[in-house]
């Protein structure tokens, strides 16, 4: 493949409501959005970096620093012949996946239209339609917390998954299991607010027969999550400690978790997301797709990976009403039936952009000639 151009696009968007996790409160998300042209084509890519480094070390600004000084002229130096060679051409540079998968994205829908195939295909994916779930932030009260779940599972959420810390644990959890039964899927994610002084507090959750408890230790260890692990009959699920097929291996030998949270953007890219999803699947580990707050375009990427075999678990890939008045892309992602969304069959993501709605919420535009 030949790029002609690259732009890249700078927006922020209000969100619907606020979302709080352990680590603050978003109301709003700016991201950058990833364009490059090869012909009559152009593949189009998303960062998910938060505004903060809260997450990760990553940043909107410092995905656009490293894509402007290193990884948009190491991409633009030669042509490729496949996406999977875009990991190899930045493996010299350390770690910054957000902004590598950002890029690598485009290349993979880039690559899927000049082949004339959806993205789907293109990864190897196998269904036609996706089980979806939703991720709750933080609530004021128990009682708008359970009426957020009571809309959720009327809606037919395949899964529900609710924000905890310290101190907004043990109570909505239980008011969620008393008040909606134990048939519900629920499950809780940490996001690192605890450490193994609490894992008493920790092992007081599995009477509330969680589907798993989401990265509840330090946001860069495998280690001492395989001594909760021990101690813990709810299954662990590991995110931010994931960055590599690396770090899949070692976590699954250490027993550290039973789970894996596979985000494109945390991996660095969809090659790597690929190479993590069939370690999984030769080790009997369920995967499934985390969410970053995305847009249309990171969305889109995230239905393409879920239609790979061993996304057994429901994702967190909403639908664009969830979280934005409106999307950056056409059609919005919906839901097909309750809990469901079909995976897009056209070439590529299977969108088109809404330049309408970009224009909207534009920052700035660069161009990158080749």
């Amino acid at each position: 493949m030949q790029f002609d151009k690259i732009e890249v696009q700078h927006v922020k968007m209000p969100l619907v409501s606020p979302f709080e996790t352990s680590f603050g409160k978003l109301f709003e998300k700016d991201f950058l959005i990833i364009k490059i042209y090869s012909g009559e084509h152009i593949g189009y890519g998303e960062s998910v970096a938060l505004p903060d480094p809260t997450y990760s070390e990553e940043t909107t600004g410092t995905v656009s620093y490293m894509l402007d000084e290193f990884l948009i002229p190491l991409l633009l130096k030669e042509e490729i012949s496949h996406p999977d060679n875009v990991s190899k051409r930045f493996s010299p540079i350390r770690r910054n996946n957000m902004a590598k998968a950002a890029l690598e994205g485009a290349v993979w829908d880039l690559y899927s239209k000049k082949q004339g195939i959806s993205l789907s295909k293109a990864l190897g994916g196998v269904r036609s339609s996706i089980d979806v779930g939703v991720s709750i932030g933080m609530q004021e009260t128990t009682d708008k917390l359970l009426s957020k779940v009571d809309r959720f599972l009327s809606e037919g959420y395949k899964k529900i998954k609710v924000k905890i810390k310290p101190g907004y644990d043990l109570e909505p959890l239980t008011r969620i299991r008393e008040t909606f039964g134990y048939d519900i899927p629920l499950m809780a994610d940490a996001n690192s607010a605890y450490t193994l002084a609490d894992i008493e507090r920790i092992k007081e959750m599995d009477p509330l027969k969680l589907m798993m408890i989401e990265q509840p230790l330090a946001y860069d260890d495998i280690i001492d999550h395989s001594i909760l692990q021990s101690e813990l009959a709810t299954p662990i699920c590991l995110d931010e400690s994931i960055h590599s097929v690396e770090d899949a291996r070692k976590a699954i030998e250490l027993g550290s978790c039973r789970i894996i949270n596979i985000k494109i953007g945390r991996v660095g890219g969809l090659t790597e997301a690929k190479k993590i999803h069939d370690l999984c699947e030769r080790n009997g580990i369920p995967v499934w797709c985390g969410g970053m707050l995305e847009g249309g375009i990171g969305r889109a990427h995230n239905i393409a990976i879920t239609s790979l075999p061993s996304f057994t678990i429901a994702g967190d890939t909403s639908a664009s009403s969830r979280y934005w008045k409106e999307d950056i892309i056409l059609p919005e992602v919906t839901l097909s039936t309750p809990g469901k969304m079909k995976v897009p069959t056209g070439v590529g993501i299977g969108f088109e952009l809404n330049n309408e709605v970009i224009n909207k919420y534009l920052l700035t535009t660069k161009v990158y000639e080749n």
